[in-house]
Parts: C-alpha cells; structure tokens; sequence
C-alpha cells in the first residue's frame, strides 16, 4: 500500500534504537525526509540514510534546539513522532524510595521533552496542515503496572495528545497517540534497564523474567512486541489516508488492557 508519504519530513525523537530507530526505517522506505533526534548517533541509525541531529531532549533547550536544526536541514516539517523516553536511574524501586530527583528526571524525558518539541515544531506544522504521532505506554491506562513516575508521566503524555489535537485539530492539525506495551527494548532487555532492575528486586534471573513476561501480564499473543510492529502503527497514523483519525490513543499491547 502506498501511504502517500513520499517526499514529506519528518523529525522523530529517541531515534537511535527500539522503537524510535524502526520508525526512521519504515519513513524512509516511505520517501520521507527523516531528522532523526537522538543523544548519540549509532551506527545503525546513520545507516538509515536520515539527517542525525545529536541533541538531550530531556534539556531544557535541547528541544528548541533540535527543531530549529532541522527546519535548518529539511524547511517545513510534515510529521513529527514524539518518541523518546524511559529513563536511567533505579526504575524498579517502590514509591517510597523514589526521590524528588528521579521524579523530575523521568518527568523530563517522558514529558516535558515532547512538550517542548512540540511547542517548538507546531508553527511548522500548523502551515503544512501536519501530523503528530506521540508514543506513549499502555502504563497509562494501568498507573500501578509499571514505576510510578514513568506510567504517571505517560499518562499526563497521553492527556497532552487528546488536548492537543482539540485546540490543534481545526487548524490542520492530527495529534494521536500509540501506547505499547511490553516491547522488544533496552528498556527491558538490557540488564542495567528497568527489567533487569526488576528481575534483581524479584530474585530472578533476567532471561526467566522475560521469558515469563508475557503470560504474566496477560499479553494474549504469548510474546514480546517487537519495536518494528509498533513502528509500522505509527507511519500509518502519520499517513494522510488516516486523515480522519484524530485524538485517537491505539494501544498495541499484545491484549494485556482488557477493556474497552
């Protein structure tokens, strides 16, 4: 199917890996015109063929910064794919033992980094009638199943999509939201990340946590998601044949929500 892409640009955020860098690779397979944001350009990214822009988002420049180099590269932006996030730090740990700190750190990356993103690339946007597709979590609709301050910063995520698309969308506008849940990432695959920190406070070995991952979070589909399946969601939302579809939030989850 021809997504009618071809030609049109687009910035991505958190693009060096997992879900961030598959989205670059399904844009430009598309013929689009990729500025993929990331804190370091890894090889696999610059093989995309994408104009790599290192910038922390998590900044409170950065963002600014970043937009302007690639309507410097590219002129008008067409797309924009809020996809950076997770965090560092001791993610597996209990309320309690999360301090100011680690709230405002995952608050940055999570949140205000897409917010200033978007704030700086809406006036782009806004001229060419464009689309925005930002990637959230199924946490957000399920606070308790993940750490606090990320699944909260998710939600607040996903409250700034359906709110965006409201003031946004009678000016041209598309703002909608993916939320996966359980993906093929560092996130959970690295050991210094949330599953391995998970799988210490658990007392069990990294690869039997994942093992057992998706029938202990009810994924119907009995495996992990893989980043290129929530990419390809996300290309088509970014695709003018959605043209209708806005305020929209699509969880890819595998079933684990099981409500409406």
């Amino acid at each position: 199917m021809d997504l009618q892409l071809k030609d049109k640009t687009a910035l991505v955020t958190g693009a060096s890996r997992g879900i961030g860098l598959a989205v670059v690779e399904q844009l430009v397979a598309e013929g689009v015109r990729v500025v993929a944001i990331a804190r370091t350009g890894t090889p696999e990214l610059r093989a995309t063929g994408a104009y790599v822009v290192p910038a922390d988002l998590a900044t409170p420049d950065g963002p600014e910064r970043a937009v302007a180099a690639a309507l410097a590269e590219v002129g008008e932006l067409d797309l924009l794919v809020n996809n950076v996030g997770g965090g560092d730090g001791e993610l597996a740990n209990g309320f309690l033992d999360i301090d100011d700190d680690a709230w405002r750190q995952l608050f940055d990356v999570n949140y205000f980094a897409t917010v200033r993103t978007t704030r700086a690339a809406l006036p782009s946007l806004i001229r060419q009638s464009g689309a925005i597709v930002n990637v959230s979590s199924n946490g957000a609709r399920m606070p308790s199943s993940g750490p606090t301050p990320y699944t909260t910063a998710k939600a607040a995520l996903t409250a700034l999509s359906k709110a965006l698309a409201e003031e946004f969308g009678p000016q041209g506008v598309r703002v909608n939201t993916v939320s996966p849940g359980p993906v093929r990432t560092a996130l959970w695959t690295d050991p210094s990340k949330y599953g391995g920190q998970l799988a210490r406070t658990l007392g069990v070995p990294h690869e039997d946590l994942l093992a057992a991952l998706p029938q202990q979070t009810g994924m119907l589909t009995g495996r992990l998601i893989e980043p290129s399946e929530v990419a390809a969601l996300v290309v088509q939302l970014c695709s003018p044949l959605t043209a209708s579809i806005i305020g929209a939030d699509y969880l890819i989850d595998g079933g684990i929500v099981k409500t409406a």
